[in-house]
């Protein structure tokens, strides 16, 4: 094609474009600030840090036991894998299910969210979409097909318009998912800013929200336990090492040069 199909007007950038970045920007600093106000730290349960912690020294017993001696790996298996006094056979949790319902903080931090990423998207994006609707703002840079009109021209019903070219109520949620790098640079890695994030984790919120079964866990590593067999690595270090012909004057070099600089 010889030219574009389109001529913008200049204005669209100054009255149109920038606008809408900058009200997105700025609201989803107000919404990490906000929902800082109302973050409400939740309880610990010390049972659970606990389980999990066992947890932790039994899956690192498996991965590093052949750094230790045969008789330090026995004790600390038949710490967690003897059949009578073993913490994975002895310990059994009592698994009480929380009903979203009848949990007034479950329900409280789900309003909580509601008030701070839904509410705030649907009001700016239906006041976006109302102000500025009807413009073609910008086209991007590489050709699309026509599945991707959907998506980048919300609001324009123009079959005769090129795929490319992106309308303004696109443009705000392009933003929305777009400005997370500038969120993570200003407000940090862990922020409240960011739209994706906001909604992954309202998706996987309600896996969460049922705590893990323990006695799964516990019977799952016991066995993962069982199974390993203790191989010492260091068992003749002291042999290798010696073999080795140990070049100490370079060792000692590095580490002067190491200390000068």
């Amino acid at each position: 094609m010889a030219g574009p199909e389109l001529l913008l007007d200049s204005s669209i950038r100054m009255w149109v474009v920038l606008p809408i970045v900058f009200i997105t920007f700025f609201v989803g600093i107000i919404r990490h600030y906000v929902t800082q106000l109302l973050h409400s730290d939740k309880k610990v349960d010390l049972e659970q840090v606990s389980d999990s912690q066992v947890l932790l020294r039994s899956r690192i017993l498996r991965e590093n036991g052949k750094y230790i001696p045969r008789q330090s790996f026995a004790m600390r298996k038949h710490y967690f894998n003897n059949a009578e006094t073993g913490f994975f056979k002895k310990v059994k949790r009592k698994v009480v299910p929380k009903n979203p319902m009848t949990d007034t903080s479950m329900l409280t931090d789900m309003m909580k969210g509601n008030l701070t990423n839904v509410l705030p998207m649907i009001v700016i994006g239906g006041w976006i979409n109302w102000a500025f609707s009807g413009f073609v703002i910008t086209k991007v840079p590489f050709p699309l097909t026509l599945r991707f009109k959907p998506m980048l021209q919300r609001g324009i019903e123009l079959l005769s318009l090129d795929a490319s070219w992106v309308s303004s109520a696109s443009w705000y949620f392009l933003n929305v998912f777009g400005l997370r790098s500038m969120y993570s640079l200003i407000l940090g890695q862990d922020n409240a800013a960011d739209q994706s994030r906001i909604m992954q984790d309202q998706m996987t919120g309600a896996a969460m929200a049922m705590p893990p079964d323990p006695n799964k866990a516990f019977k799952s590593e016991w066995e993962a336990l069982e199974i390993v067999e203790h191989k010492w690595a260091l068992e003749n270090v002291e042999e290798d090492l010696m073999s080795r012909d140990l070049n100490f004057g370079t060792l000692f070099s590095q580490d002067l040069k190491s200390t000068m600089f």
